[in-house]
């Protein structure tokens, strides 16, 4: 299965679902992290180094990443920014993409999760001006990788058992961001502690919450965690 993460910064998704991302690739998924800006400028980053560090991040995940090259900080919901984002979608034919809960204080995380949705939308369309085959994911799933102080309400949660050492190695590897960065240091112990509480839910090690607008469909109560 094709597996689409977007993010509007890179971290993004390992910091939101990290330990699903590397699970996912681990049972043969093909992952691919689509990033709409390359996430700079930041106190002790720049585009080389945050372009080295999340290549690192994503061989960690065992994910491939492309940065779509979107403006950081200036990110709006436009029309050529959904058919940029709806193109990758028509190459990559996922039938998943993920992308942050809509709610959100960072403006380019609501902007970004727009973009995606109606690109979503748009990747579908017949006898418009975008390269490819129409292509519709079947799914659209909301992780958190909030700037609010909100405790996430999930629709359902994915066991991240033996995979959180994983992501924490790939948040990690954001030198620039968490290690360079005092004020983002304890932000690691942060996703830590969300993975294993949100785990202690569904009686795991760990877990990662996702948001679903529309319904999931069980084949039986034996797929219940």
């Amino acid at each position: 299965m094709n597996i689409l993460v977007v993010g509007p910064h890179p971290d993004d998704q390992e910091l939101g679902m990290g330990g699903t991302i590397a699970r996912l690739a681990a049972e043969g998924h093909r992952v691919l992290l689509l990033d709409l800006t390359d996430g700079e400028p930041t106190p002790h980053g720049s585009p080389e180094i945050r372009a080295r560090e999340s290549a690192d991040a994503a061989r960690i995940l065992g994910a491939e990443r492309i940065t779509l090259g979107l403006p950081n900080r200036e990110l709006v919901h436009s029309i050529p920014a959904r058919h940029a984002v709806a193109a990758e979608i028509r190459r990559f034919r996922p039938e998943v993409i993920f992308v942050p809960y809509p709610e959100d204080a960072h403006p380019d995380h609501v902007a970004g999760t727009r973009i995606v949705e109606d690109a979503r939308f748009d990747a579908k369309l017949s006898k418009c001006a975008l390269p490819g085959a129409p292509w519709h994911a079947k799914w659209l799933f909301h992780y958190w990788a909030t700037h609010l102080r909100i405790v996430p309400q999930p629709s359902f949660l994915i066991d991240t058992t033996g995979f959180m050492e994983r992501k924490r190695e790939a948040i990690l590897a954001y030198r620039s961001q968490f290690v360079v960065n005092e004020r983002n240091r304890r932000v690691v112990e942060w996703v830590d502690a969300a993975g294993t509480y949100f785990g202690s839910r569904i009686g795991t090690a760990a877990a990662e919450p996702f948001h679903a607008r529309e319904p999931l469909g069980l084949t039986g109560l034996a797929q219940l965690a």
